[in-house]
Parts: C-alpha cells; structure tokens; sequence
C-alpha cells in the first residue's frame, strides 16, 4: 500500500486529535475498519491502531469491532490474529461463487479463493461474521443465484448483506450499458431475484431484519444500527464521515473529511474537515423515517414526536390508511411498519409520506 506508513501516523494523529473532542467522552459500542482495503493492514499496524484507540477513548468492553476483509489477500493465520486482536466481527466481500460472475463484477478474488475465506473463519472460531451476495446481474440466472445462496448457506452464516447490482453512469459497468454492450435487468427480473434471496434465506433461518440484511436471531450489525437510529458517530481517515447532536439535542451537524490521501496525510487535522451539514430537527425525523421504515420493525411514533417533534399531519395519515388498504403498511399506536410487499418499494413509499406533510 502506498503512503502505508504516512497514512498510519496521520490516523494516529486524527485518533490523538478527536480524543480530546467531545467523542472522547463517550463511550464507543462498536469500531468498524471498512472502506478501501482494511485487511492489507498488517497484524501488528491493527494492533497499534485499536491500542491507540483504547487509550484515547472509552471503548467498552463488550464492543463490536468489525472488519472487512477481501477474499484475496487475507490467510488463515491473519484470520487467528484478528481474533486475538479482538477483532469480534468479520465483513467478507463474497458477491458470488460463480467464476463469469465475479469476472463480470470486476473482483480480484476467485470463487475458490471465497470459499477458502469461509473455511477458515469457521475454522478459527469467529461466531459473528457477515457475507455480501450480489443479486440483479445482467447476466445471472435465477439458477445461478440459487446456487449461490445455497453455498453461501452451507457456511451456516450469521448475518448476510444482499444487493441488487447498481449501475454507476462513471463506471466499467456504466460505460457498457451507455455502449449497449449489456442490458440491465428490468426492475420484474430484479424483483424475482430478490423473492429468490428472500424465500431461499427465510427457509434457512436466516431472516430479514432491513431492506438489504438478514441474519439469524441476534447477529444484527449493531454498527449500522446505530447509523439507522441517529447515534452519534465519528469516522477517521479520508472520506469518513461523521455525526453529532447538539448538546440541546434540537439539531445535529454532519461533516466528512476529504477523499484524497495526500490532503489527508500532508495538511492538519483541522484542514481535513468539509462539507459540514447543519440539520434541523425535521431534517433529521424525515431521515429518521427514511432509515427506521427500511427496518423490519419500522419506527417507533413515540420516538418520531420525543425526539424529533414530529407527528403525522392529516395528508400524511391519510396516505397512511391508502397504503395499508393496500396491504403495504402496518400502523398501531406504537409503532409504523412496512408490510413485505411495502419493503420492497420502501424509499419510495417513505418519500411519499414524506412529501404529504403540509
């Protein structure tokens, strides 16, 4: 990795810097190395980086610490370390075991090399792991992608991320439908892969809990959970991003740090942060139900008007009772919930109802 070294000395400078910020008084649930490349990091740069962490911040003890790993550069020996690191969650980027299929999605790993990786974590004991499974490609068969769940399944995991695939206009995949080189699914073959994950996953026991994860009873990602429900959370490194409420809790700010890795490593800690975000108390319920309703158990009204002041107008309640007529929506006097059907078209729906409010 190029700048290695450089860019560990900045990200301990960054964890000095934001130790003394008001996230060094709280105290951290879960840790999360992702984006990039996390796993070309050696056995002893993690080490240092999570001791660092510890000294500077309140990271309790019963923390989820998550890493992602590539199938193609890791070995089992890694995989021991990571666990007596305490590294308590692995992110595998699997997307398939077919060999077209990862050749077309561009990934360096092979569908022997994924199949190793999952070895090798049941091997050295992790008991909280989660794989992602790409679902949608032009080319995939619904045969195709039953086989991979099926060997997905045979690895008995705990929690599993499913996406459709999602074509970029900046992209291999984006130039070769601009070129008509490929076509993308339509949204009907989209829909039947996705009731293909969803009835192949449910039968195992492994059960939807947002619109893209499932996981069997308690492997919830509690990382992304806590993005969901509006926690407050630091992120360190380029492009990170980060959230904070206001000590009145009537509003929050969000702010990112810079893409490049050269800014990151050659200007100061106070140089890295942009775009910072001021968002009121009804930005951040319409966000809040953006995320909550992407949930299987939806969100909480008490919650909505606690915490954000936000109660349902008329127009809104009236599009409530339309969509439960229509079987996409379950409401009581606790809580709002899309239906199976309703999860399918959540982000559509919740904009809806969003817009309805006058």
């Amino acid at each position: 990795m190029k700048f290695r070294d450089s860019f560990i000395d900045k990200l301990i400078q960054e964890i000095q810097y934001q130790g003394q910020s008001e996230f060094g008084q709280d105290q951290i649930q879960t840790i999360y190395f992702g984006g990039g490349t996390p796993s070309q990091l050696s056995l002893s740069e993690l080490n240092y980086i999570l001791k660092e962490l510890r000294l500077h911040f309140h990271v309790a003890s019963e923390a989820e610490i998550t890493l992602e790993v590539n199938p193609d550069d890791i070995t089992e020996y890694y995989l021991s370390g990571l666990k007596v690191l305490g590294i308590t969650r692995l992110s595998v980027g699997v997307q398939s075991f077919n060999t077209n299929q990862l050749k077309f999605m561009n990934r360096a790993h092979t569908a022997v090399e994924a199949k190793q990786v999952l070895q090798w974590i049941g091997r050295t004991g992790f008991k909280s792991w989660t794989a992602d499974l790409i679902y949608g490609n032009p080319n995939q068969s619904i045969e195709e992608l039953e086989t991979d769940i099926e060997m997905l399944i045979s690895f008995n995991p705990p929690h599993i991320s499913a996406y459709s695939l999602t074509v970029e206009p900046h992209t291999r995949l984006g130039s070769m439908v601009r070129k008509n080189l490929i076509t993308p699914k339509s949204d009907d073959e989209v829909s039947e892969h996705f009731d293909t994950v969803y009835k192949l996953l449910t039968k195992a026991g492994i059960h939807q809990y947002e619109v893209s994860n499932f996981c069997r009873k308690g492997h919830e990602s509690r990382h992304n959970s806590a993005y969901w429900r509006h926690a407050n959370y630091l992120g360190l490194g380029p492009s990170a991003h980060s959230f904070r409420w206001k000590e009145d809790k009537h509003a929050a700010i969000r702010w990112k740090n810079k893409p490049q890795l050269k800014h990151y490593i050659h200007e100061s800690i106070e140089q890295q942060q942009v775009e910072l975000e001021h968002l009121n108390l009804l930005q951040l319920a319409e966000e809040r139900l953006l995320t909550g309703l992407r949930t299987v158990k939806g969100i909480s009204i008490q919650e909505l008007a606690t915490q954000y002041d936000y109660v349902l107008s008329v127009q809104q309640m009236d599009f409530v009772s339309k969509m439960k007529a229509n079987g996409l929506l379950k409401m009581n006097t606790e809580s709002i919930q899309f239906t199976h059907e309703g999860l399918r078209i959540a982000d559509y729906l919740t904009l809806q109802l969003i817009t309805k409010r006058s």
